[in-house]
């Protein structure tokens, strides 16, 4: 199998992620923080040590700003469920349903979103368009750094800056662009950082982060045990624990950071580099088939995440995905939970349906590049 759905997980997982979760299980096997033996001392320190490594990561003012949670869904979720009556809110016309389904949520509690689009290439367009649509109640800015669909990156520095201006917050979904892109919570700005660890951070599913200096101002979805003030019926509001009720993953967050530092290793430019070019490379085969549309400009690193969407004239990306699949290529087709990133470009109603997506990783070699297009090329309308 050619491995070419990345965005949705990468895989395979390094040998070290593999590795530290099976360690994991044998040596780090009690609850953490919640014994004063060794075993448990042990695992606390080892989750502290990941902790750690995130804040280094991501840039953030220190481990405390980091919190563990299954999901980058379940992180963006907190900042939106933490929104109060009367809040506004700006979001990109790229976003996930990560974004748009809590808000529409959150429109009974009298929170209110305005979609904003962004102007691929051209990130002067995309800061006025914010600029024109900010109001004095708009107290975030909710933004995907990179599309899940069409790899188009957002200028969420430039944004941060933005927001601040006018006293508002920004939350950035990192889900695609985690251990791909360069992020520096603190010196970019962002109050809020979501992030997947399952993708570009080579983790395993089950894991994600919540990254902010702030988590005491958000509301906890799940209140219960974290270690401390066992005797108070408050959560106890100290960061990280009150956003960490319950027992840890502990194997998820050891394996995710030993994702972190195999990213680390590889060198988050080099990767970068990397997988771009095979986007660049599928780019230019695929513009160069009749059949083929594309639907945005060549993607340079700059601009765009590795992350390309096509369709095939008068097919449903669905049947082009079973035929891909048919030829041992692993793609993800559909509309990748992402409605408006459809609308923008025309992809989301019939014939099409959505979009078949490619998206490589560290371990993708030219010679799957090179069969994933010729097997795209033996697919006709």
């Amino acid at each position: 199998m050619i491995y070419l759905d990345n965005s949705a997980t990468t895989y395979p997982k390094p040998h070290a992620v593999r590795q530290k979760m099976a360690e994991a299980l044998q040596k780090y096997g009690a609850n953490p923080g919640r014994g004063g033996f060794r075993m448990s001392l042990d695992t606390a320190q080892a989750v502290y040590d990941v902790r750690r490594k995130a804040a280094d990561f991501f840039g953030a003012e220190g481990p405390e700003c980091v919190s563990f949670q299954p999901s980058c869904t379940q992180a963006l979720n907190i900042v939106i469920h933490s929104l109060k009556k009367g809040d506004h809110v700006l979001v990109t016309d790229l976003e996930h349903n990560a974004v748009l389904r809590p808000l529409h949520a959150m429109e009974a509690e009298g929170v209110s979103h305005t979609v904003v689009p962004v102007t691929p290439g051209d990130n002067d367009a995309t800061l006025d368009a914010f600029r024109k649509a900010m109001r004095e109640n708009t107290r975030m800015l909710i933004v995907t750094h990179a599309s899940n669909v069409w790899g188009i990156r957002v200028p969420v520095e430039r944004l941060a800056a933005l927001a601040h201006i006018y006293g508002a917050e920004i939350c950035v979904d990192a889900a695609q662009s985690g251990g791909v892109l360069p992020i520096r919570c603190a010196a970019d700005g962002i109050d809020y950082l979501c992030c997947a660890g399952h993708k570009g951070l080579y983790g395993p599913m089950g894991t994600g982060l919540l990254i902010t200096s702030r988590g005491e101002q958000l509301k906890s979805l799940l209140q219960g045990g974290t270690g401390t003030r066992a005797m108070d019926p408050e959560q106890p509001r100290e960061m990280p624990e009150y956003l960490e009720s319950g027992t840890q993953n502990v194997p998820g967050i050891l394996g995710l950071g030993a994702g972190l530092d195999f990213v680390r290793t590889q060198g988050q430019a080099s990767v970068l580099q990397k997988e771009m070019r095979h986007v660049q490379v599928l780019f230019d085969g695929l513009r160069k088939m009749p059949h083929i549309e594309l639907y945005t400009d060549r993607p340079e690193s700059t601009c765009f995440a590795p992350v390309l969407s096509f369709t095939i004239r008068g097919l449903p990306s669905e049947v082009v995905g079973m035929k891909l699949a048919e030829q041992g290529i692993a793609v993800r087709c559909g509309l990748h939970c992402a409605p408006f990133a459809h609308r923008k470009m025309g992809t989301a109603d019939e014939p099409h349906g959505g979009t078949i997506r490619l998206s490589p990783s560290v371990f993708t070699d030219d010679a799957q590049i090179r069969a994933c297009l010729r097997a795209v090329s033996r697919i006709r309308a």
